[in-house]
């Protein structure tokens, strides 16, 4: 069974979604969240959190801040595990997130570090 990282991307920042929410939209959000993480169940490996760019490091930006990417922010991430990656899309065909206008979820499988798989 493999790992896999999701990454969910939109046009507008996870910070800005939820400071734009009202209290009953944020509860709503939650709820079809948590509806889909238990339809998950075990496949679902790490729930993972909300995020906000912070900044970039290497050749590709600066150290500085950053306001999101050609391809959107990235709001949030999961680890999911799956027997297939087509079995992981099933899975996410009624993921919350893509009820969003723009969003997507890209997925990447997490290898094993050499030496150690």
């Amino acid at each position: 069974m493999s790992k896999y990282l999701l990454l969910y991307r939109s046009a507008t920042s996870a910070e800005d979604q939820m400071a734009n929410s009202s209290p009953d939209e944020a509860q709503a959000g939650m709820d079809a969240w948590t509806e889909w993480a238990n339809r998950a169940g075990s496949a679902l490996v790490d729930f993972g959190s909300p995020t906000t760019a912070v900044g970039t490091v290497g050749e590709a930006g600066s150290a500085g801040g950053s306001s999101g990417s050609a391809g959107g922010f990235v709001g949030g991430y999961s680890i999911m595990q799956a027997d297939s990656t087509d079995e992981l899309k099933n899975m996410l065909e009624s993921h919350p997130h893509l009820m969003l206008d723009d969003s997507s979820i890209e997925i990447y499988e997490l290898l094993d570090l050499p030496g150690q798989g």
